[in-house]
């Protein structure tokens, strides 16, 4: 590093100012640590701020391990790999002294000072010629010291007056960043433990398959099929429902969530207990703390009565969390102390409430992804994602096809007092399907093609895709300006055309990167339904937010894109929020 001359030095002291009124200084170092960044950058941006607001040549924060050598060491200008830049400033006498004592070390003229030796000296630059002081203060976590926080400087007839003052001001930053380090401590500990968690619970699921075992299969009520991919979640279903981790499930729209989530419940040590269901993405944020905290009378105005939350009332029990990844970022700092603590307090009260509750948490959405691009906190999702539960698409059961097909013809059956039954023809068009909408759009399309067929026995010819009027395919065709794929044998490693197209309208409608392809999978069935071909990209936002009520988070699923794209869109055109 290199110092500037001691000219400008002098020209660059600091003004005395009352440390109560420097409030704006610490503030801005607060917000410097609390950034969604890591440790070291957060610790880089404090070094950054100091020479505004005291006069320093060299700043360094200096972090040690165990047996208290430096481990971490930033300074001004950080990038990753450059501890060694700044440990090389680091008088090392100095340093072990405020270490060892725990006290500040404050020297006006380190050339006088018993505790700098000649080598300290000599990496600070002290000379005949350059006289230098040097302020170093101890960074503590709980009673334990941990690091340095210290400063050096040219010496001149100003910067000696403020050696007191400086002392105040960088023992209150350090005590700020210890608390910092802590915090970031304790995150890691807490990812340790669940990553161990994870580790065991797989390990569990490896050891499923013993001796005798290997002839059970696990049957859970509304859960049809009996192909490979449903076995295998069933087991892990039976696995994960002996303990009260917390479970996330991934997959597509329209794959049964719900049920997987009924079943870990009925299955566990709580199913006498409630199952309390919340679809996250359906309510705006205000709404949802009520729903999930509860409040108090007059917590707000329509606050006529008090009233539990969902929390509450799943005491004992099991909490769903449905599309828990169109929750706000704000939103999810709340609800990520809820599931460390167990506790919380109703809106409009200081009471804290604990409860023993299960969460199960589920979204279609790309975590990972999201969390990548600060969507989703990381905190947040290693708290959900301790047991994750990928439920298979449809196209990855096909052999479940028929079962389902003829449980739903049951029910339809049952519900208006017919006797309908599949010909083999009826069979193969269905095994023949896409199916993007996975088991609720099979559902859809049993009822619609049993009520319009005109004969018992349900055959060929009484499906839409035989006459070229499958809603899927016509669906497809608008979103993607393409031709619709016939009703031939679908690879299950095969991309819908329509998954791509719906990235691709994101991209040129509304001006924000192509979606990926996870998030796209519910656009070719709904884009259709808020769009045709005459339809401007505002007309079709506006569509889309009328359907759904005005709520964001629903309009974005009807688009297939995300909140955070909705809103940019809705800025882009102009178009107010309408409070219903």
């Amino acid at each position: 590093m290199k110092s500037p001359n001691s000219k400008s030095e002098m020209n660059n002291v600091v003004p005395i100012v009352p440390l109560h009124q420097r409030a704006p200084d610490i503030f801005e170092t607060s917000t410097a640590l609390t950034a969604p960044s890591g440790l070291e950058a957060a610790l880089a941006n404090v070094v950054d701020l100091l020479p505004s607001l005291v006069q320093v040549r060299h700043g360094i924060i200096s972090l040690c391990d165990g047996a208290g050598i430096p481990d971490m060491t930033v300074g001004a200008g950080w990038s990753e790999g450059s501890d060694e830049r700044y440990r090389k400033h680091l008088p090392r006498a100095a340093i072990d002294q405020i270490i060892t004592t725990g006290m500040a070390l404050v020297a006006e003229n380190i050339a006088l000072d018993p505790a700098f030796n000649a080598a300290d000296k000599d990496v600070l630059g002290a000379s005949d010629n350059m006289k230098v002081s040097f302020i170093g203060v101890p960074i503590r976590v709980d009673a334990n010291v941990v690091g340095t926080l210290t400063i050096d400087r040219i010496l001149d007839n100003k910067s000696g007056s403020l050696l007191d003052y400086d002392l105040r001001l960088l023992t209150t930053i350090a005590n700020l960043v210890g608390q910092t380090v802590k915090l970031h401590r304790l995150f890691a500990s807490d990812r340790e433990r669940l990553m161990a968690e994870k580790i065991r619970m797989q390990k569990q699921f490896g050891e499923l398959k013993q001796p005798g075992h290997e002839g059970k299969r696990a049957h859970v009520k509304g859960i049809i099929g009996d192909s490979p991919a449903l076995r295998g979640l069933l087991e892990k279903v039976a696995l994960v429902a002996r303990s009260n981790s917390t479970v996330l499930l991934r997959g597509e729209s329209g794959t049964g969530k719900e049920l997987v989530a009924k079943a870990v419940h009925e299955m566990s040590g709580r199913a006498k207990r409630p199952l309390i269901k919340l679809n996250c993405a359906a309510l705006p944020e205000t709404v949802l703390e009520s729903e999930l905290f509860g409040h108090e009378k007059g917590a707000f105005t329509s606050a006529f009565n008090s009233r539990k939350g969902r929390f509450e009332l799943a005491d004992k029990g099991t909490l769903f969390l449905d599309e828990i990844g169109e929750i706000s970022a704000s939103f999810q700092a709340k609800l990520l102390r809820v599931l460390q603590e167990q506790e919380f307090e109703r809106v409009g009260s200081n009471q804290t409430i604990k409860v023993d509750v299960r969460v199960i948490a589920a979204t279609n959405r790309n975590l990972e992804d999201a969390v990548a691009r600060n969507e989703f906190r990381a905190d947040l999702y290693y708290r959900i994602s301790v047991v994750p539960l990928l439920v298979p698409p449809l196209r990855e059961r096909r052999g479940d096809i028929p079962l389902l097909a003829a449980e739903f013809l049951k029910n339809f059956n049952s519900e208006n007092g017919r006797t309908m039954v599949f010909d083999a023809s009826a069979t193969e068009v269905l095994m023949n399907c896409a199916f993007p909408g996975n088991v609720r759009e099979l559902e859809n399309c049993v009822q619609r093609t049993a009520t319009l067929a005109a004969a018992a026995s349900i055959g060929r010819n009484d499906f839409d895709c035989c006459h070229g009027r499958c809603l899927s395919a016509m669906l497809w065709k608008h979103a993607s300006k393409e031709t619709a794929p016939k009703s031939e044998p679908i690879a299950p490693s095969s991309l819908n055309p329509a998954m791509q197209s719906s990235g691709a309208f994101a991209s040129a409608a509304f001006g924000g990167p192509p979606v990926d392809s996870e998030q796209a999978l519910p656009a070719p069935v709904r884009l259709g339904l808020v769009s045709d071909a005459t339809m401007t990209d505002r007309e079709r936002l506006i569509a889309a937010m009328e359907r759904s009520g005005w709520v964001q988070a629903k309009a974005a699923r009807l688009l297939g894109l995300t909140p955070r794209q909705i809103g940019y869109a809705l800025r882009k055109y102009g178009i107010e929020i309408k409070n219903l």
